[in-house]
C-alpha cells in the first residue's frame, strides 16, 4: 500500500516497557564493575529527541558485546537547572522512571557503568559529577553489559537512558531514551510496548459450556482421536433419565457422541454406573477408568456398554495406568497393586504406611503416594515395588485432600493440600509453595509451553467468610512457578457437589473445567494480547524517494495494525489514514524530517506498539539534480574541444554521474559527465572539461567559449570547480526543471 503519513502535534520518546517506580535507596547502589571492555564499533550511532527538545546520542545500539563494553554517549540541549544520570537501563514505558539500571547510580564517582551530570556550581561538581558543557551539553563513556545488578537484557528492553538525579526522581523531563540490543538479540526483539496489559499477555476466556454429561467428574481429551471424555455421575432434577456413565463429547461443540452407561458390577451383570475416575487412554481411542465401587471397566465411543473386571478387597480410591499396557495400578485405600486388566488378578501388591490417592511417574520408575491424614508422602519404586522414600508435607496431619499430580517434563510433585500447592522435586525436595484463596482441586500440565494449570475450587460454604461460591483458575510456569497467564474467575464452582477436574489440549489452547455442583464443563481458549515479532527500525532516505516501515505481531485472536505518527518528537500522535497494513509505504519528503513512526497493534486482550523509529530525511544530491536538470535541458551538442560547440546530451550526464580517469569531455553525450553540480552547469559554455574528469549536459546550449583554467569536477570530491558566473547562471536556468522533476516524485502520494 502506499500511504501518507499525517501529522501531530507535541513531543515525547515512546518506552517500551512498564514498571513501578524506583526508590532513592535503589539510586544509591555502587556501581558494580563489568566484563572487560572493548571498543565502541559494534552497531551504528542513533540519536533521540527528548520532550523539552533535548539530543541524545549513543555511539553504538546493535551487537553489542554481552561481556560488556564502553560506548560513547553524547547529549545536547539539557536544561541547566536539573542534573541527570547516564546509565543503561530497563526501559518500562512511557512516562514511567527507566529502572533497574547497570550500577545504580553513580554518587561516589568510581562507577563507569553510568554517569553523573550536574548544572554548573552544582554542590557535586568535582570528584563525584560533571558539569554540563555550554548549550546544556556532555560526552561520556559508560561501560555496558547484557546483564548485572539485576537487570537482564536478554529478558527485558534496556535503553541507554538520561533522567534525572535522585534529587527529582519523580521528573520525566528528562527521561531520553535509545534502545540497544546485545550480540545474538534482534533490535526489534522485546515484543513491544503493551498499552493496557504487557505485550503477550495471556488469559483464558469461556467460549461454551457443556451440559451435555451429567454430573462431570473426571475429565480426560484423548491424545489421538481428540474426543474428550468425561466419566460422571447422575445430576438429580436436572433430567428425566438416569446420566451416570462415561460420555464421549465433541470438544468443539459439546455434543454427545456416544454415551456407556452399563459396566459390569460384583456378578459380571451389566448395571447403570458412575465413571468415578479415568486411568488414562488407550491407544487410537477409548479409556481405562474406575466405576464404583470396585471396577475396572474400558470403553470407547460407539461401544454399548463397558467391559470391566471387579476387584475383591476394599473400595477403588485412585487409579493410573499400569508398567505395561495390559495392567493398570490401583489404590484401595492403603494397598497399592497392580492388576491385570482383563482378569483382575493382581501381579503385585504393596502395603503403605496409610494414604489413599497416588501420582505415577513412568518415565523415572516412581510412583508417589500421599496420606493426607498423616502429613506424609511416600516414594515407590517401580521396578522393585518397595518404598524408597517418605516426606513430611508441610501443615502437619490432617490437611484436605486434594490432588497428587506429577509433571511428566521435570518429574516434579504437585500436592494441592487446602489452600496450598505444595510443588516437590522429583528427589522429593519441597521448592515451592503456591498459596490461593480457594481449595486446591486438580492440576494438568502442558509439557510443550511448561505450564502447570490448576483448578481452585471455593469451599461454598458461604457462612465462611473466606468463601464467595467462585473458584479460579491459575496458570503457572513450571520452572519459576511464576503465574504465566491472567488469573481466572470461575464463577459458581464451588465444593460442595464433589471436586473440579480439568482438562487442557496439548499447547495450552483450550482448557476444560468441570463444575459438579452446576453439571456443566466450562470450555475456556486461550487469547493473548499482541506480541510484537518485528520491529521498525530507524530509517534514513533522501528527497523523494519511496521508503518503507514493516511492522509484525501475533497474538490470538490476530490482531490488526495501524500506524501512526507524531511531528513533535512523540509528544502527541496521530493515526496515519488508511495505514493499516504490516507495511507503511510512502515518499520521503525534506519536511517530514525527524518525524516518528510507530505501529499499533490490536484485539481482544490488549494493545501493544512497537518502540518509535525517526526517518530522517535529506535533501537530493547534487547528482541527482544535475542529471535531472542536464536530461531535460541539455543540447546535442558537439563533443569536441572546438570552440563554438553547443551543449551535450545531458540525459547521460548527471545521472551518470561516474568520474573516470584520463581523458576530457566537452559537455558530451558520455555518460560518465561528473558528480555533484554535473548538468547544472556542464557544458553551458561549451567548456572543456579538466583532466580526469567529464562534465555533464549542456544547459540550452553553448557559445563555444573556450574552457577555463582547471576546469571540471575534483577527483576526489565530486564537487566541480567552475566560475561563479557559470554556476549561477546553471542554477538559474534550472530552477523550474528541478520543481519539475521533484513534483514527478511525489505523484501519487497525497
Amino acid at each position: 500500500m502506499t500511504s501518507t503519513p499525517g501529522t501531530a502535534p507535541g513531543g515525547q520518546s515512546r518506552l517500551r516497557r512498564r514498571a513501578g517506580t524506583a526508590a532513592v535507596a535503589a539510586l544509591l547502589l555502587a556501581g558494580i564493575p563489568v566484563g572487560a571492555a572493548v571498543s565502541a564499533d559494534a552497531g551504528t550511532p542513533k540519536t533521540a529527541t527528548g520532550p523539552q527538545g533535548q539530543k541524545l546520542t549513543v555511539s553504538a545500539t546493535t551487537g553489542l558485546d554481552p561481556a560488556g563494553q564502553k560506548v560513547r554517549v553524547q547529549g545536547e540541549g539539557y536544561g541547566l537547572t536539573t542534573g541527570i544520570y547516564v546509565a543503561l537501563c530497563k526501559d518500562n514505558g512511557d512516562n514511567r522512571v527507566p529502572s533497574p539500571c547497570l550500577g545504580g547510580a553513580d554518587m561516589s564517582g568510581g562507577s563507569k557503568t553510568s554517569q553523573w551530570i550536574v548544572p554548573p556550581g552544582d554542590p557535586y561538581e568535582g570528584d563525584l559529577a560533571q558539569a554540563f558543557g555550554p548549550g546544556g551539553t556532555f560526552d561520556v563513556e559508560i561501560e555496558i553489559a547484557q546483564k548485572g545488578d539485576g537487570l537482564d537484557c536478554a529478558e527485558v528492553a534496556c535503553s541507554v537512558v538520561t533522567r534525572a538525579d535522585h534529587r527529582a526522581a519523580g521528573d520525566r523531563t528528562q527521561d531520553v531514551r535509545i534502545p540497544v540490543a546485545f550480540a545474538g538479540q534482534d533490535p526489534g526483539d522485546g515484543g513491544g510496548e503493551g498499552v493496557d496489559v504487557p505485550a503477550g499477555t495471556i488469559s483464558y476466556k469461556s467460549a461454551a459450556e457443556f451440559t451435555t454429561a451429567g454430573k462431570p467428574l473426571d475429565l480426560l481429551l484423548h491424545p489421538d482421536s481428540k474426543k474428550l471424555y468425561v466419566g460422571a455421575d447422575n445430576l438429580p432434577d436436572t433430567a428425566d433419565v438416569d446420566e451416570r456413565g462415561l460420555h464421549v463429547l465433541n470438544p468443539e461443540t459439546g455434543t454427545s457422541e456416544s454415551w456407556i452407561s452399563q459396566a459390569p458390577g460384583s456378578t459380571g451383570a451389566l448395571r447403570a454406573s458412575a465413571a468415578a475416575r479415568i486411568a488414562g487412554p488407550l491407544p487410537g481411542d477409548g479409556v481405562v477408568y474406575n466405576y464404583p465401587l470396585r471396577g475396572v471397566g474400558s470403553a470407547k465411543s460407539g461401544d454399548e456398554a463397558a467391559s470391566g473386571v471387579w476387584l475383591a478387597g476394599p473400595t477403588i480410591t485412585d487409579i493410573a495406568p499400569g508398567t505395561t499396557p495390559d495392567t493398570v495400578l490401583v489404590a484401595q485405600g492403603a494397598t497399592l497393586s497392580e492388576i491385570e486388566r482383563a482378569t483382575g488378578t493382581a501381579t503385585r501388591t504393596l502395603t503403605l504406611p496409610g494414604g489413599t490417592q497416588f501420582a505415577a511417574d513412568p518415565e523415572r520408575g516412581a510412583l508417589w503416594y500421599t496420606d493426607f491424614a498423616a502429613g506424609k508422602m511416600h516414594r515407590v519404586d517401580l521396578t522393585s515395588f518397595t518404598v524408597s522414600g517418605s516426606f513430611d508435607l508441610p501443615g502437619g496431619p490432617g490437611g484436605m485432600a486434594g490432588f497428587t499430580e506429577t509433571d511428566p517434563a521435570t518429574g516434579a510433585v504437585w500436592v494441592g493440600v487446602d489452600r496450598s500447592v505444595l510443588v516437590f522435586d522429583a528427589a522429593g525436595t519441597l521448592v515451592k509453595t503456591l498459596v490461593g484463596k480457594d481449595l486446591a482441586r486438580d492440576a494438568a500440565f502442558d509439557t510443550a509451553s511448561g505450564r502447570a494449570y490448576v483448578v481452585w475450587q471455593d469451599g461454598g460454604d458461604l457462612s465462611d467468610p473466606a468463601n464467595d461460591n467462585n473458584g479460579t483458575l491459575t496458570v503457572y510456569g513450571t520452572e519459576d512457578f511464576a503465574v504465566a497467564a491472567k488469573v481466572l474467575s470461575l464463577p459458581g464452582n464451588h465444593s460442595q457437589a464433589g471436586a473440579a477436574s480439568l482438562a487442557v489440549e496439548p499447547g495450552g489452547t483450550t482448557v476444560f473445567v468441570t463444575s459438579p455442583a452446576e453439571g456443566k464443563i466450562t470450555k475456556l481458549v486461550r487469547q493473548v494480547s499482541p506480541l510484537v515479532t518485528r520491529a521498525p527500525a530507524d530509517l534514513t532516505a533522501k528527497e523523494g524517494e519511496e521508503v518503507a516501515l514493516t511492522a509484525e505481531a501475533e497474538g490470538a485472536p490476530e490482531p490488526t495494525v495501524r500506524w501512526q505518527v507524531s511531528t513533535d518528537g512523540a509528544q502527541t500522535w496521530k493515526d496515519v489514514e488508511g495505514a493499516t497494513e504490516s507495511a507503511l509505504t510512502f515518499t520521503a519528503r525534506t519536511a517530514q524530517d525527524g518525524y516518528r513512526y510507530r505501529a499499533e497493534f490490536r484485539n481482544d486482550v490488549g494493545t501493544t506498539r512497537t518502540a518509535a523509529v525517526t526517518l530522517t530525511v535529506t535533501a537530493a544530491t547534487g547528482g541527482d539534480t544535475g542529471g535531472d536538470v542536464g536530461g531535460d535541458t541539455g543540447g546535442n551538442g558537439d563533443a569536441s574541444n572546438g570552440v563554438g560547440s553547443t551543449g551535450g546530451d545531458g540525459a547521460t550526464g548527471g545521472d551518470g554521474g561516474t568520474q573516470t580517469s584520463g581523458g576530457s569531455t566537452n559537455g558530451g553525450s558520455d555518460s560518465t559527465g561528473g558528480s555533484g553540480y554535473t548538468g547544472t552547469s556542464g557544458g553551458s559554455s561549451g567548456t572543456v572539461g579538466g583532466s580526469g574528469s567529464t562534465v555533464g549536459g549542456g544547459v540550452a546550449g553553448g557559445t563555444g567559449t573556450a574552457a577555463t583554467s582547471g576546469g571540471g569536477s575534483l577527483a576526489a570530491t565530486g564537487a566541480t570547480v567552475m566560475s561563479v558566473t557559470l554556476a549561477a547562471a546553471g542554477l538559474v536556468g534550472a530552477g523550474v526543471l528541478v520543481h519539475r522533476r521533484a513534483r514527478r516524485r511525489t505523484e501519487g502520494a497525497l
